[in-house]
C-alpha cells in the first residue's frame, strides 16, 4: 500500500497515546467506548477521545463478523480509525498499518483529540509501544521458495536453517510461526543483518508509570465462557454467510484473511464438503488458543496498567475499570 515507507523505522506512539488491550472478547471495545464518554463527561468537553483500532482483521473490508467490529450504534458514540482500509485479498503488513496509525495519531492531536489505540493484536501493539523497523519489502519468490521447503520437509526443518542464520530469532519466535521464522531469514538474506540484531533498539521497553497503557486481564474460565458466547453470536449474526461471500469475490482471499480465526475454519469445512455450520467448534477452540497466546505476549510487556485479574474468580468490573482509567488518565495528565 506504501511502498515508499516500508523500509523506514516508525518511533514509538508510547509518550502520544492512550492504548487499551486485553485478550479477545475481554470487553475491551465497550470499555474503551464507556471512557471516551465519561472523560468527555468528567471534562466538560475539552477531552474528546477518538478511537483507533490495534487488530490486524479488522482492516480488511467485508470481514466484519468474524472481527467482531464496533457496531453502527458503537461507531456513533466515539470517531472510529484503521477499520476497512483494504480489501480481503490484500496483504497488509505491519509498516503499513504503522504508517496509516502515525498518520491517524497526528491529525487526531492537530485537532486537540485524544487518539487511544483498543484492540488486541501483539505485532501491532508492540510496533506502538515500542517503534518498528519495517526492514526490506518482501521478496516474493524468496518467500515461495522456502515455503516449498517447509512442504517438503516440515518446520523443524525450517528452524534449523533459521538458527544457522539468526539463533536469537530462533529461540525467541514461537516453534509453530513459520510466517515469522520466513521472514526473519528473508531479512537475514536481504540485508545481511540478522532482524534479532537490528531491532534491538526497538525492545526498550518502558514502566508502566510512564504511560497510560491499560490491558483488561480476565480470568481463564470467564474469557471462555465468553468466547463461547461470542462465538455463538456471530454464527447467529450470518457468519457463514459472510464467508460465503468473500469467497465469491472476483479474487481469491489473501493468505492472512484467510487465516484468521473464524474464517479459517469455516473455508476448511467448505472445502472438505462439510456443513459450514459445524465449524463452530473449531473457532471456540482457537479462538480459545488465541486469547492464550495474546495473554502471554500482554505479561511481557512492562509498559501495561492491569485493569481486574487473570487469578480472580469473576469478570473485572466494567464501572470499576472505567473509573480507574479516567482517574488515572486525569491524574497522569495533571502530573505531566
Amino acid at each position: 500500500m506504501h511502498p515508499d515507507t516500508r523500509s523506514q523505522p516508525f518511533a514509538p506512539l508510547f509518550d502520544d497515546v492512550i492504548v487499551l488491550t486485553g485478550p479477545t472478547a475481554s470487553g475491551k471495545t465497550e470499555l474503551a467506548l464507556r471512557v471516551a464518554e465519561t472523560l468527555a463527561a468528567r471534562t466538560n468537553g475539552r477531552q474528546e477521545i477518538e478511537i483507533l483500532s490495534l487488530d490486524a482483521i479488522a482492516v480488511y473490508r467485508g470481514m466484519d463478523i468474524g472481527s467482531a467490529k464496533p457496531t453502527s450504534d458503537q461507531l456513533d458514540r466515539a470517531p472510529h480509525h484503521l477499520i476497512d482500509l483494504v480489501d480481503p485479498w490484500d496483504e497488509f503488513s505491519v509498516a503499513e498499518y504503522l504508517h496509516s496509525a502515525h498518520a491517524c495519531v497526528q491529525d487526531i492531536l492537530e485537532r486537540s483529540k485524544r487518539p487511544m489505540f483498543v484492540g488486541g493484536t501483539p505485532m501491532y501493539l508492540k510496533g506502538v509501544l515500542r517503534g518498528f523497523d519495517a526492514g526490506p519489502p518482501a521478496d516474493e519468490a524468496f518467500r515461495n521458495a522456502v515455503e516449498e521447503d517447509l512442504r517438503q520437509h516440515g518446520i523443524g526443518a525450517l528452524r534449523e536453517r533459521l538458527q544457522q542464520v539468526d539463533p536469537l530469532s530462533a529461540a525467541k519466535i514461537d516453534p509453530g510461526d513459520s510466517r515469522r521464522m520466513i521472514r526473519a531469514l528473508e531479512f537475514a538474506r536481504a540485508t545481511g543483518t540478522p532482524i534479532s540484531h537490528r531491532q534491538l533498539q526497538f525492545d526498550t521497553a518502558r514502566s508502566s508509570h510512564e504511560g497510560l497503557v491499560f490491558a483488561l486481564r480476565v480470568p481463564r474460565p470467564v474469557l471462555h465462557q465468553r468466547i463461547e458466547k461470542r462465538v455463538e453470536e456471530m454464527f447467529a449474526e450470518g457468519l457463514v454467510a459472510e464467508v460465503q461471500g468473500l469467497l465469491a469475490l472476483e479474487q481469491p482471499l489473501s493468505k492472512t484473511s484467510r487465516q484468521a480465526v473464524g474464517y479459517r475454519e469455516i473455508i476448511e469445512a467448505i472445502a472438505a464438503g462439510d456443513a459450514p455450520e459445524t465449524a463452530a467448534e473449531q473457532v471456540v477452540f482457537h479462538t480459545r488458543r488465541l486469547a492464550r497466546r495474546q495473554e502471554t505476549w500482554l505479561r511481557s510487556f512492562s509498559e501495561i496498567r492491569g485493569l481486574g485479574s487473570f487469578e480472580s474468580d469473576s469478570a473485572p468490573d466494567i464501572d470499576q475499570c472505567v473509573d480507574s482509567m479516567v482517574e488515572t488518565i486525569l491524574s497522569f495528565d495533571r502530573g505531566n
